[in-house]
Protein backbone atom coordinates (compact mmCIF):
# COMPACT_ATOMS: atom_id res chain seq x y z
CA UNK A 1 0.00 0.00 0.00
CA UNK A 2 1.20 3.64 -1.07
CA UNK A 3 1.14 6.52 1.46
CA UNK A 4 -2.44 7.61 1.30
CA UNK A 5 -0.95 11.37 3.25
CA UNK A 6 -1.08 12.89 -0.40
CA UNK A 7 -5.62 12.65 -0.52
CA UNK A 8 -5.95 14.42 3.15
CA UNK A 9 -7.48 17.46 1.29
CA UNK A 10 -8.23 15.50 -2.12
CA UNK A 11 -11.47 13.90 -1.61
CA UNK A 12 -12.50 12.84 -5.20
CA UNK A 13 -8.65 11.93 -5.97
CA UNK A 14 -9.52 9.44 -3.17
CA UNK A 15 -12.14 7.97 -4.52
CA UNK A 16 -10.97 7.96 -8.10
CA UNK A 17 -8.02 5.87 -7.03
CA UNK A 18 -10.49 3.09 -5.59
CA UNK A 19 -12.34 3.35 -8.68
CA UNK A 20 -9.27 2.36 -10.68
CA UNK A 21 -8.97 -0.66 -8.68
CA UNK A 22 -11.91 -2.05 -10.20
CA UNK A 23 -11.62 -0.25 -13.79
CA UNK A 24 -14.08 -3.22 -15.29
CA UNK A 25 -16.74 -3.93 -12.57
CA UNK A 26 -16.96 0.03 -12.91
CA UNK A 27 -16.91 0.52 -16.70
CA UNK A 28 -19.63 -1.83 -16.48
CA UNK A 29 -22.05 -0.41 -14.62
CA UNK A 30 -21.22 3.16 -16.44
CA UNK A 31 -22.32 1.30 -19.67
CA UNK A 32 -25.07 -0.38 -18.39
CA UNK A 33 -26.66 3.06 -16.20
CA UNK A 34 -26.45 4.91 -19.52
CA UNK A 35 -27.59 1.92 -22.01
CA UNK A 36 -31.43 1.43 -19.21
CA UNK A 37 -30.94 5.51 -19.68
CA UNK A 38 -30.93 5.74 -23.31
CA UNK A 39 -33.61 3.15 -23.58
CA UNK A 40 -35.95 4.98 -20.40
CA UNK A 41 -35.48 8.32 -22.88
CA UNK A 42 -36.01 6.40 -26.16
CA UNK A 43 -39.40 4.72 -24.10
CA UNK A 44 -40.82 8.69 -25.02
CA UNK A 45 -39.67 8.15 -28.74
CA UNK A 46 -41.65 4.71 -28.66
CA UNK A 47 -44.94 6.29 -27.35
CA UNK A 48 -44.64 8.76 -30.39
CA UNK A 49 -44.57 5.97 -32.87
CA UNK A 50 -47.25 4.56 -31.18
CA UNK A 51 -49.28 8.32 -30.88
CA UNK A 52 -49.00 9.46 -34.66
CA UNK A 53 -49.61 5.23 -35.94
CA UNK A 54 -53.03 5.84 -33.83
CA UNK A 55 -53.83 8.66 -35.71
CA UNK A 56 -53.77 7.13 -39.17
CA UNK A 57 -56.22 4.88 -37.83
CA UNK A 58 -57.12 0.89 -37.82
CA UNK A 59 -55.27 0.81 -41.80
CA UNK A 60 -52.32 1.59 -40.10
CA UNK A 61 -51.94 -1.49 -38.26
CA UNK A 62 -48.59 -2.55 -39.30
CA UNK A 63 -47.01 0.43 -38.39
CA UNK A 64 -48.91 0.48 -34.58
CA UNK A 65 -47.54 -2.86 -33.71
CA UNK A 66 -44.35 -2.41 -35.23
CA UNK A 67 -44.00 1.15 -32.62
CA UNK A 68 -45.54 -1.37 -30.24
CA UNK A 69 -42.62 -3.68 -30.31
CA UNK A 70 -40.37 -1.03 -30.19
CA UNK A 71 -41.76 0.60 -27.19
CA UNK A 72 -42.02 -2.78 -25.22
CA UNK A 73 -38.16 -3.69 -26.17
CA UNK A 74 -37.30 -0.45 -24.88
CA UNK A 75 -39.10 -0.57 -21.43
CA UNK A 76 -37.73 -4.30 -21.43
CA UNK A 77 -34.46 -3.61 -21.73
CA UNK A 78 -34.34 -0.55 -19.57
CA UNK A 79 -35.50 -2.77 -16.67
CA UNK A 80 -32.92 -5.28 -17.57
CA UNK A 81 -30.09 -3.34 -17.73
CA UNK A 82 -30.68 -1.74 -13.90
CA UNK A 83 -31.38 -5.04 -12.99
CA UNK A 84 -27.41 -5.96 -14.15
CA UNK A 85 -25.87 -2.67 -13.05
CA UNK A 86 -27.54 -3.21 -9.89
CA UNK A 87 -26.19 -6.49 -9.54
CA UNK A 88 -22.43 -5.87 -10.30
CA UNK A 89 -22.65 -2.55 -8.17
CA UNK A 90 -23.73 -4.99 -5.26
CA UNK A 91 -20.05 -6.72 -5.28
CA UNK A 92 -17.95 -4.02 -6.65
CA UNK A 93 -19.38 -0.60 -4.42
CA UNK A 94 -19.06 -2.97 -1.14
CA UNK A 95 -15.37 -4.28 -2.10
CA UNK A 96 -14.41 -0.77 -2.41
CA UNK A 97 -15.63 0.15 1.19
CA UNK A 98 -13.64 -2.53 2.17
CA UNK A 99 -10.13 -1.30 0.28
CA UNK A 100 -10.76 2.01 1.72
CA UNK A 101 -10.89 0.93 5.58
CA UNK A 102 -8.16 -1.98 4.69
CA UNK A 103 -5.91 0.77 3.71
CA UNK A 104 -7.43 3.71 6.34
CA UNK A 105 -6.26 1.52 9.35
CA UNK A 106 -3.00 0.79 8.25
CA UNK A 107 -2.35 4.91 7.53
CA UNK A 108 -3.82 5.10 10.75
CA UNK A 109 -1.91 2.58 12.81
CA UNK A 110 1.25 3.82 10.92
CA UNK A 111 0.82 7.26 13.06
CA UNK A 112 3.51 8.00 16.09
CA UNK A 113 2.11 7.97 19.57
CA UNK A 114 1.73 11.49 19.78
CA UNK A 115 -0.65 11.33 17.44
CA UNK A 116 -3.00 8.94 19.41
CA UNK A 117 -2.19 11.20 22.70
CA UNK A 118 -3.86 14.29 20.82
CA UNK A 119 -7.32 12.38 19.70
CA UNK A 120 -10.15 10.53 20.91
CA UNK A 121 -9.62 6.47 19.85
CA UNK A 122 -13.45 6.94 19.31
CA UNK A 123 -13.33 10.01 17.33
CA UNK A 124 -10.63 8.16 14.81
CA UNK A 125 -12.51 4.52 14.59
CA UNK A 126 -15.17 6.60 13.52
CA UNK A 127 -13.72 8.69 10.79
CA UNK A 128 -13.20 5.68 9.41
CA UNK A 129 -16.68 4.46 9.29
CA UNK A 130 -17.73 7.88 7.67
CA UNK A 131 -15.31 7.64 5.28
CA UNK A 132 -17.09 4.13 4.45
CA UNK A 133 -20.01 5.40 4.16
CA UNK A 134 -19.65 8.38 2.60
CA UNK A 135 -17.65 7.19 -0.16
CA UNK A 136 -20.69 4.26 -0.64
CA UNK A 137 -22.90 6.66 -0.69
CA UNK A 138 -21.18 9.00 -3.40
CA UNK A 139 -20.21 6.40 -5.13
CA UNK A 140 -24.64 5.29 -4.79
CA UNK A 141 -25.27 8.78 -6.02
CA UNK A 142 -23.65 9.30 -8.99
CA UNK A 143 -24.31 6.29 -10.61
CA UNK A 144 -28.36 5.72 -9.51
CA UNK A 145 -29.21 9.87 -8.75
CA UNK A 146 -26.70 11.98 -10.84
CA UNK A 147 -25.76 10.34 -13.43
CA UNK A 148 -28.52 9.10 -14.92
CA UNK A 149 -30.65 12.71 -14.81
CA UNK A 150 -27.22 14.17 -16.93
CA UNK A 151 -27.48 11.80 -19.68
CA UNK A 152 -31.51 11.61 -19.46
CA UNK A 153 -31.53 15.97 -19.68
CA UNK A 154 -29.05 15.75 -22.69
CA UNK A 155 -31.16 12.69 -24.57
CA UNK A 156 -34.26 14.35 -23.84
CA UNK A 157 -32.74 18.05 -25.66
CA UNK A 158 -31.35 16.38 -28.23
CA UNK A 159 -34.71 14.10 -29.25
CA UNK A 160 -36.76 17.51 -28.66
CA UNK A 161 -34.90 18.91 -31.35
CA UNK A 162 -35.93 17.20 -33.92
CA UNK A 163 -39.21 19.00 -33.55
CA UNK A 164 -38.17 22.43 -32.59
CA UNK A 165 -34.74 23.33 -32.30
CA UNK A 166 -35.63 26.77 -30.52
CA UNK A 167 -37.26 24.86 -27.61
CA UNK A 168 -33.94 22.43 -27.42
CA UNK A 169 -32.10 25.72 -26.89
CA UNK A 170 -34.50 27.18 -24.35
CA UNK A 171 -34.52 24.14 -22.65
CA UNK A 172 -30.67 23.80 -22.24
CA UNK A 173 -30.58 27.24 -21.03
CA UNK A 174 -32.47 26.45 -18.38
CA UNK A 175 -31.44 23.50 -17.32
CA UNK A 176 -27.82 24.16 -17.35
CA UNK A 177 -28.61 27.76 -15.51
CA UNK A 178 -30.55 25.34 -12.78
CA UNK A 179 -27.66 22.92 -12.13
CA UNK A 180 -25.37 25.59 -12.17
CA UNK A 181 -27.01 27.64 -10.01
CA UNK A 182 -28.21 24.95 -7.45
CA UNK A 183 -24.88 23.22 -7.37
CA UNK A 184 -23.29 26.34 -6.27
CA UNK A 185 -25.84 27.29 -3.50
CA UNK A 186 -25.47 24.01 -2.35
CA UNK A 187 -21.34 24.80 -2.04
CA UNK A 188 -22.21 27.70 -0.32
CA UNK A 189 -23.54 25.34 2.72
CA UNK A 190 -20.58 23.06 2.66
CA UNK A 191 -19.26 24.96 6.17
CA UNK A 192 -23.07 24.00 7.83
CA UNK A 193 -22.07 20.20 6.72
CA UNK A 194 -18.29 20.29 7.90
CA UNK A 195 -19.71 21.50 11.00
CA UNK A 196 -22.23 19.10 11.11
CA UNK A 197 -19.77 15.75 10.57
CA UNK A 198 -17.60 17.38 13.41
CA UNK A 199 -20.14 17.39 15.58
CA UNK A 200 -20.84 14.05 14.34
CA UNK A 201 -17.77 12.23 15.25
CA UNK A 202 -17.33 14.38 18.53
CA UNK A 203 -20.61 12.26 20.00
CA UNK A 204 -18.87 8.35 18.66
CA UNK A 205 -15.27 9.92 20.22
CA UNK A 206 -17.73 11.06 23.63
CA UNK A 207 -19.20 7.66 24.02
CA UNK A 208 -16.06 5.58 23.22
CA UNK A 209 -14.53 7.38 26.10
CA UNK A 210 -16.81 7.22 28.56
CA UNK A 211 -17.21 3.53 27.68
CA UNK A 212 -13.43 3.02 28.15
CA UNK A 213 -13.46 4.59 31.41
CA UNK A 214 -16.56 3.14 32.82
CA UNK A 215 -14.78 1.75 36.66
CA UNK A 216 -13.25 5.48 37.02
CA UNK A 217 -16.95 7.12 36.29
CA UNK A 218 -18.63 4.87 38.85
CA UNK A 219 -15.77 4.37 41.10
CA UNK A 220 -16.32 8.97 41.06
CA UNK A 221 -20.08 8.76 41.01
CA UNK A 222 -19.55 10.36 37.72
CA UNK A 223 -23.03 9.12 35.95
CA UNK A 224 -25.10 11.75 36.65
CA UNK A 225 -22.47 14.14 35.19
CA UNK A 226 -21.65 12.05 32.43
CA UNK A 227 -24.67 11.78 31.23
CA UNK A 228 -25.36 15.46 31.16
CA UNK A 229 -22.45 16.06 29.36
CA UNK A 230 -23.40 13.41 26.45
CA UNK A 231 -26.80 14.96 26.52
CA UNK A 232 -25.36 18.71 25.67
CA UNK A 233 -22.87 16.91 23.01
CA UNK A 234 -25.51 15.04 21.73
CA UNK A 235 -27.46 18.33 21.58
CA UNK A 236 -24.92 20.61 19.73
CA UNK A 237 -24.89 17.55 16.75
CA UNK A 238 -28.35 17.74 16.10
CA UNK A 239 -28.24 21.57 16.58
CA UNK A 240 -25.71 21.09 13.49
CA UNK A 241 -27.48 18.37 11.50
CA UNK A 242 -30.58 20.78 11.64
CA UNK A 243 -29.07 23.75 9.97
CA UNK A 244 -27.31 21.48 7.45
CA UNK A 245 -31.05 19.95 6.81
CA UNK A 246 -32.38 23.19 7.04
CA UNK A 247 -30.19 24.91 4.32
CA UNK A 248 -30.89 22.01 1.67
CA UNK A 249 -34.73 22.37 2.53
CA UNK A 250 -34.47 25.61 1.52
CA UNK A 251 -32.76 25.29 -2.07
CA UNK A 252 -35.12 22.13 -2.72
CA UNK A 253 -38.21 24.30 -1.97
CA UNK A 254 -36.75 26.86 -4.65
CA UNK A 255 -35.62 24.10 -7.20
CA UNK A 256 -39.50 23.32 -6.55
CA UNK A 257 -40.99 26.57 -7.50
CA UNK A 258 -38.84 27.36 -10.20
CA UNK A 259 -39.62 23.52 -11.53
CA UNK A 260 -43.78 23.93 -11.77
CA UNK A 261 -43.47 27.28 -13.59
CA UNK A 262 -41.29 25.78 -16.02
CA UNK A 263 -43.83 23.13 -16.57
CA UNK A 264 -46.76 25.02 -17.33
CA UNK A 265 -44.49 27.00 -19.95
CA UNK A 266 -43.66 24.01 -21.18
CA UNK A 267 -46.82 22.82 -21.93
CA UNK A 268 -48.53 25.64 -22.63
CA UNK A 269 -45.75 26.20 -25.84
CA UNK A 270 -46.46 22.52 -27.30
CA UNK A 271 -50.26 22.69 -27.16
CA UNK A 272 -49.45 26.18 -28.99
CA UNK A 273 -47.23 24.62 -31.77
CA UNK A 274 -49.91 21.84 -32.53
CA UNK A 275 -52.74 24.75 -32.99
CA UNK A 276 -50.27 25.96 -35.00
CA UNK A 277 -49.74 22.83 -37.06
CA UNK A 278 -46.66 23.03 -36.34
CA UNK A 279 -46.41 19.79 -34.46
CA UNK A 280 -48.00 16.51 -34.80
CA UNK A 281 -50.12 14.93 -32.20
CA UNK A 282 -47.18 12.26 -31.76
CA UNK A 283 -45.02 15.61 -31.47
CA UNK A 284 -46.79 17.41 -28.70
CA UNK A 285 -46.74 14.26 -26.64
CA UNK A 286 -43.43 13.51 -26.99
CA UNK A 287 -42.03 17.13 -26.35
CA UNK A 288 -44.42 17.28 -23.20
CA UNK A 289 -43.37 14.29 -21.76
CA UNK A 290 -39.64 14.67 -22.31
CA UNK A 291 -40.21 18.54 -21.66
CA UNK A 292 -41.50 17.22 -18.27
CA UNK A 293 -38.85 14.65 -17.64
CA UNK A 294 -36.00 17.33 -18.10
CA UNK A 295 -37.56 19.56 -15.41
CA UNK A 296 -37.99 16.40 -13.23
CA UNK A 297 -34.27 15.31 -14.04
CA UNK A 298 -32.91 19.03 -13.23
CA UNK A 299 -34.97 18.28 -9.78
CA UNK A 300 -33.38 15.02 -8.95
CA UNK A 301 -29.51 15.90 -10.17
CA UNK A 302 -29.87 18.85 -8.32
CA UNK A 303 -31.25 17.05 -5.08
CA UNK A 304 -28.44 14.80 -5.58
CA UNK A 305 -25.59 17.24 -5.88
CA UNK A 306 -26.89 18.69 -2.44
CA UNK A 307 -26.66 15.54 -0.77
CA UNK A 308 -23.45 14.74 -2.47
CA UNK A 309 -21.49 17.77 -1.21
CA UNK A 310 -22.97 17.09 2.44
CA UNK A 311 -21.36 13.30 1.84
CA UNK A 312 -18.18 15.08 0.75
CA UNK A 313 -18.31 17.02 3.76
CA UNK A 314 -18.09 14.41 6.10
CA UNK A 315 -15.33 12.75 3.53
CA UNK A 316 -12.78 15.47 3.41
CA UNK A 317 -13.47 16.15 7.13
CA UNK A 318 -12.70 12.43 7.76
CA UNK A 319 -9.93 12.53 5.60
CA UNK A 320 -8.09 15.81 7.00
CA UNK A 321 -7.56 13.93 9.85
CA UNK A 322 -6.89 10.50 9.23
CA UNK A 323 -4.62 10.87 6.08
CA UNK A 324 -1.96 13.22 7.38
CA UNK A 325 1.53 12.21 6.77
CA UNK A 326 2.91 9.85 9.03
CA UNK A 327 5.55 11.81 12.03
CA UNK A 328 8.01 8.67 11.93
CA UNK A 329 8.93 6.92 8.85
CA UNK A 330 11.82 4.62 8.05
CA UNK A 331 14.59 6.27 6.10
CA UNK A 332 14.19 5.97 2.38
CA UNK A 333 18.17 4.07 2.88
CA UNK A 334 17.02 2.08 5.89
CA UNK A 335 18.21 -1.42 6.30
CA UNK A 336 17.21 -4.52 8.91
CA UNK A 337 19.05 -4.61 12.32
CA UNK A 338 21.59 -6.64 12.56
CA UNK A 339 21.90 -8.41 15.45
CA UNK A 340 25.10 -9.25 16.99
CA UNK A 341 25.28 -8.23 21.21
CA UNK A 342 22.93 -5.68 21.62
CA UNK A 343 24.97 -2.92 23.16
CA UNK A 344 23.02 0.12 23.29
CA UNK A 345 24.46 3.85 23.16
CA UNK A 346 22.31 7.51 23.31
CA UNK A 347 25.32 9.95 21.74
CA UNK A 348 24.82 13.14 22.76
CA UNK A 349 20.75 13.41 22.37
CA UNK A 350 18.36 15.98 22.76
CA UNK A 351 15.34 15.60 22.72
CA UNK A 352 11.89 17.26 23.73
CA UNK A 353 7.82 16.36 23.38
CA UNK A 354 6.22 18.68 21.00
CA UNK A 355 5.03 22.13 22.68
CA UNK A 356 6.94 20.62 26.28
CA UNK A 357 10.13 21.75 27.95
CA UNK A 358 13.16 19.58 27.11
CA UNK A 359 13.97 16.64 28.69
CA UNK A 360 17.43 15.88 27.36
CA UNK A 361 20.14 18.20 27.00
CA UNK A 362 23.27 16.59 24.76
CA UNK A 363 22.21 13.63 27.30
CA UNK A 364 24.91 10.51 26.82
CA UNK A 365 24.65 6.65 28.60
CA UNK A 366 26.40 3.46 27.44
CA UNK A 367 24.75 -0.02 27.95
CA UNK A 368 26.91 -2.84 27.15
CA UNK A 369 26.00 -6.05 26.06
CA UNK A 370 24.17 -8.56 28.50
CA UNK A 371 24.39 -5.79 31.01
CA UNK A 372 21.62 -5.53 33.56
CA UNK A 373 20.90 -1.82 33.91
CA UNK A 374 18.43 0.02 36.30
CA UNK A 375 16.69 3.69 35.90
CA UNK A 376 16.14 5.30 39.04
CA UNK A 377 14.91 8.47 40.19
CA UNK A 378 11.81 10.83 40.82
CA UNK A 379 9.22 11.32 38.26
CA UNK A 380 10.02 13.37 35.62
CA UNK A 381 13.64 12.43 35.39
CA UNK A 382 13.47 11.27 31.92
CA UNK A 383 13.42 7.45 32.43
CA UNK A 384 10.49 6.43 31.10
CA UNK A 385 11.30 8.67 27.88
CA UNK A 386 14.57 6.95 27.76
CA UNK A 387 11.81 4.23 26.69
CA UNK A 388 9.86 5.51 24.37
CA UNK A 389 13.15 6.73 22.27
CA UNK A 390 15.09 3.46 22.42
CA UNK A 391 11.67 1.87 20.38
CA UNK A 392 11.93 4.97 18.02
CA UNK A 393 8.37 6.31 19.27
CA UNK A 394 9.70 9.76 18.82
CA UNK A 395 13.10 11.16 17.02
CA UNK A 396 15.30 13.21 19.10
CA UNK A 397 16.64 16.52 17.86
CA UNK A 398 19.77 15.94 18.18
CA UNK A 399 22.47 13.30 18.70
CA UNK A 400 21.76 9.83 18.19
CA UNK A 401 20.81 6.23 19.83
CA UNK A 402 22.41 2.76 18.61
CA UNK A 403 22.28 -0.65 18.68
CA UNK A 404 25.44 -2.13 18.18
CA UNK A 405 26.75 0.61 16.38
CA UNK A 406 23.75 1.10 14.18
CA UNK A 407 21.63 4.59 14.36
CA UNK A 408 17.94 3.66 14.85
CA UNK A 409 16.98 6.26 12.55
CA UNK A 410 18.69 4.40 10.06
CA UNK A 411 16.83 0.82 10.21
CA UNK A 412 13.49 -0.14 9.66
CA UNK A 413 11.28 -0.07 12.35
CA UNK A 414 10.00 -3.70 11.80
CA UNK A 415 13.30 -4.96 12.65
CA UNK A 416 13.95 -2.46 15.35
CA UNK A 417 11.42 -3.21 17.38
CA UNK A 418 11.53 -6.97 17.03
CA UNK A 419 15.05 -6.79 18.61
CA UNK A 420 13.35 -5.57 21.86
CA UNK A 421 10.81 -7.11 24.40
CA UNK A 422 9.16 -4.73 26.59
CA UNK A 423 7.05 -5.74 30.06
CA UNK A 424 5.21 -2.79 30.64
CA UNK A 425 3.67 -1.51 34.06
CA UNK A 426 0.51 -0.88 32.81
CA UNK A 427 -0.39 -4.02 30.84
CA UNK A 428 -2.36 -3.70 27.59
CA UNK A 429 -4.17 -6.95 26.68
CA UNK A 430 -6.63 -7.67 23.66
CA UNK A 431 -10.30 -8.92 24.05
CA UNK A 432 -9.27 -12.16 22.79
CA UNK A 433 -7.83 -15.52 24.72
CA UNK A 434 -5.06 -15.87 27.13
CA UNK A 435 -3.20 -17.88 24.20
CA UNK A 436 -3.65 -15.38 21.34
CA UNK A 437 -2.57 -12.26 24.07
CA UNK A 438 0.70 -14.65 24.66
CA UNK A 439 0.82 -15.38 21.00
CA UNK A 440 1.25 -11.80 20.01
CA UNK A 441 5.24 -12.20 20.82
CA UNK A 442 5.46 -14.18 18.29
CA UNK A 443 2.27 -15.03 16.15
CA UNK A 444 4.03 -17.74 14.54
CA UNK A 445 4.53 -19.39 17.42
CA UNK A 446 3.15 -23.18 18.18
CA UNK A 447 0.54 -23.82 20.75
CA UNK A 448 2.94 -25.81 23.07
CA UNK A 449 5.69 -22.55 22.72
CA UNK A 450 2.75 -20.21 24.09
CA UNK A 451 2.38 -23.38 26.62
CA UNK A 452 6.03 -23.40 27.53
CA UNK A 453 6.15 -19.55 27.42
CA UNK A 454 3.18 -19.82 29.99
CA UNK A 455 4.69 -22.08 32.38
CA UNK A 456 8.19 -20.24 32.45
CA UNK A 457 6.41 -17.24 33.30
CA UNK A 458 4.40 -19.26 36.06
CA UNK A 459 0.93 -18.45 34.39
CA UNK A 460 -0.26 -21.27 37.06
CA UNK A 461 -3.69 -19.40 37.72
CA UNK A 462 -4.24 -20.68 33.77
CA UNK A 463 -5.22 -24.25 35.60
CA UNK A 464 -7.80 -22.97 37.54
CA UNK A 465 -9.90 -21.61 34.66
CA UNK A 466 -12.24 -23.18 32.90
CA UNK A 467 -11.67 -22.80 29.68
CA UNK A 468 -7.28 -22.34 30.55
CA UNK A 469 -5.74 -20.73 27.98
CA UNK A 470 -8.72 -20.17 25.97
CA UNK A 471 -10.06 -18.20 28.39
CA UNK A 472 -11.37 -15.01 26.37
CA UNK A 473 -9.39 -11.70 29.05
CA UNK A 474 -12.68 -8.73 28.53
CA UNK A 475 -11.51 -6.01 27.53
CA UNK A 476 -8.03 -4.82 28.95
CA UNK A 477 -8.26 -7.97 30.79
CA UNK A 478 -10.80 -6.89 32.72
CA UNK A 479 -11.59 -10.22 34.16
CA UNK A 480 -7.60 -10.85 35.47
CA UNK A 481 -6.62 -9.24 38.13
CA UNK A 482 -2.98 -7.20 38.16
CA UNK A 483 -0.86 -9.91 38.81
CA UNK A 484 -2.36 -12.50 36.36
CA UNK A 485 -2.33 -9.90 33.38
CA UNK A 486 1.51 -9.19 34.36
CA UNK A 487 2.24 -12.32 34.15
CA UNK A 488 1.08 -12.74 30.47
CA UNK A 489 3.09 -9.71 30.07
CA UNK A 490 6.12 -12.17 31.02
CA UNK A 491 5.28 -14.68 29.16
CA UNK A 492 4.72 -13.23 26.46
CA UNK A 493 8.44 -11.58 26.27
CA UNK A 494 9.18 -15.29 27.11
CA UNK A 495 8.39 -16.38 23.72
CA UNK A 496 9.31 -13.23 21.38
CA UNK A 497 12.75 -13.84 22.71
CA UNK A 498 13.99 -10.64 21.48
CA UNK A 499 17.84 -9.87 22.80
CA UNK A 500 16.69 -6.34 24.71
CA UNK A 501 14.60 -6.30 27.34
CA UNK A 502 12.71 -3.46 29.00
CA UNK A 503 11.07 -3.75 32.12
CA UNK A 504 8.58 -1.22 33.56
CA UNK A 505 9.22 -1.99 37.37
CA UNK A 506 7.19 -5.31 35.81
CA UNK A 507 6.31 -6.56 39.33
CA UNK A 508 4.76 -3.84 40.59
CA UNK A 509 1.52 -5.80 40.46
CA UNK A 510 2.06 -8.62 41.40
CA UNK A 511 0.56 -10.27 44.91
CA UNK A 512 3.29 -11.20 47.65
CA UNK A 513 2.70 -15.32 47.00
CA UNK A 514 3.60 -15.16 43.20
CA UNK A 515 5.92 -12.44 43.75
CA UNK A 516 9.14 -14.86 44.19
CA UNK A 517 8.22 -17.02 41.69
CA UNK A 518 7.80 -14.29 39.47
CA UNK A 519 11.29 -13.09 40.01
CA UNK A 520 12.76 -16.18 39.71
CA UNK A 521 11.33 -16.17 35.97
CA UNK A 522 12.52 -13.18 34.83
CA UNK A 523 15.96 -13.94 36.25
CA UNK A 524 15.48 -16.50 33.64
CA UNK A 525 14.11 -14.47 31.33
CA UNK A 526 16.84 -11.57 31.65
CA UNK A 527 19.77 -14.08 31.68
CA UNK A 528 21.53 -13.50 28.56
CA UNK A 529 20.38 -10.41 27.42
CA UNK A 530 20.62 -6.55 27.52
CA UNK A 531 18.22 -5.23 29.97
CA UNK A 532 17.13 -2.02 31.04
CA UNK A 533 14.64 -1.77 33.94
CA UNK A 534 12.87 1.60 35.17
CA UNK A 535 12.55 0.31 38.97
CA UNK A 536 10.55 2.11 42.03
CA UNK A 537 11.19 -0.58 44.86
CA UNK A 538 15.28 -0.88 44.76
CA UNK A 539 15.27 -4.28 46.28
CA UNK A 540 14.41 -5.41 42.44
CA UNK A 541 18.05 -3.86 41.56
CA UNK A 542 19.84 -6.15 44.13
CA UNK A 543 21.20 -8.27 41.50
CA UNK A 544 21.74 -5.80 38.73
CA UNK A 545 24.85 -4.74 37.31
CA UNK A 546 24.42 -1.38 37.22
CA UNK A 547 22.35 1.63 38.67
CA UNK A 548 21.69 4.88 36.25
CA UNK A 549 19.95 7.83 38.69
CA UNK A 550 18.40 9.75 36.80
CA UNK A 551 17.27 13.97 37.63
CA UNK A 552 15.78 16.44 35.14
CA UNK A 553 17.70 14.46 32.20
CA UNK A 554 20.62 14.14 33.54
CA UNK A 555 22.82 11.22 35.15
CA UNK A 556 24.00 12.01 38.78
CA UNK A 557 24.47 8.77 39.83
CA UNK A 558 26.26 5.89 38.17
CA UNK A 559 27.61 2.18 39.02
CA UNK A 560 27.07 -1.01 40.50
CA UNK A 561 24.20 -1.17 43.31
CA UNK A 562 26.99 -2.43 45.65
CA UNK A 563 29.17 0.45 45.26
CA UNK A 564 26.39 3.21 45.03
CA UNK A 565 25.49 1.68 48.56
CA UNK A 566 28.84 2.52 50.18
CA UNK A 567 28.99 6.15 48.70
CA UNK A 568 27.20 8.07 50.40
CA UNK A 569 25.19 9.64 47.21
CA UNK A 570 21.57 9.89 46.49
CA UNK A 571 21.20 6.39 45.74
CA UNK A 572 22.28 5.50 49.20
CA UNK A 573 19.80 7.96 50.86
CA UNK A 574 16.57 6.91 48.62
CA UNK A 575 17.72 3.04 49.90
CA UNK A 576 17.79 3.94 53.14
CA UNK A 577 14.45 5.75 52.98
CA UNK A 578 12.85 2.85 51.28
CA UNK A 579 14.04 0.58 54.21
CA UNK A 580 12.48 3.03 56.94
CA UNK A 581 9.36 2.32 55.06
CA UNK A 582 9.56 -1.32 54.74
CA UNK A 583 10.72 -1.27 58.28
CA UNK A 584 7.57 1.25 59.79
CA UNK A 585 5.36 -0.63 57.61
CA UNK A 586 6.11 -4.28 58.98
CA UNK A 587 6.02 -2.51 62.57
Amino acid sequence: MDNLSGYANRPFAFVLRYLRERPASHICILSAVIAAVACSVGTQYGVKFLVDGLSGGPDNGSNVWLAFALLVSLIAADNLLWRIAGWIASFTFVGVTGDLRRDMFRHLTGHAPSYFSDRLPGMLTSRITATSNAVFSVENMFIWNVLPPCIATVAAISLIGTVSLQMSAVLIVIAGGMVVTMFRLAAAGKPLHDDFADKAAAVDGEMVDVINNMPLVRAFCGLSFEHERFDATVKRELTARRRSLWYLEKLRLTHAAVTVALTVAILAWAITLWQSRSATTGDVVLVCTLGISILSATRDLAVALVDVTQHVARLTEALATVLLPHELCDHPEAEPLIKSGAAITFNNISFNYPGAGTVFDKFNLRIHPGQRVGLVGQSGGGKSTLFVLLQRFYDVQQGNITIDGQDISRVTQQSLREAISVVPQDISLFHRSIMENIRYGRPNATDDEVLRAAIAARCDFVETLPEGLDTMVGDRGVKLSGGQRQRIAIARAFLKDAPILLLDEATASLDSESEEAIREALSRLMRGRTVVAIAHRLATLRHFDRVVMLKAGKIIEDGSPDRLMQGQGPYRELVTQEMRRLAKHAA
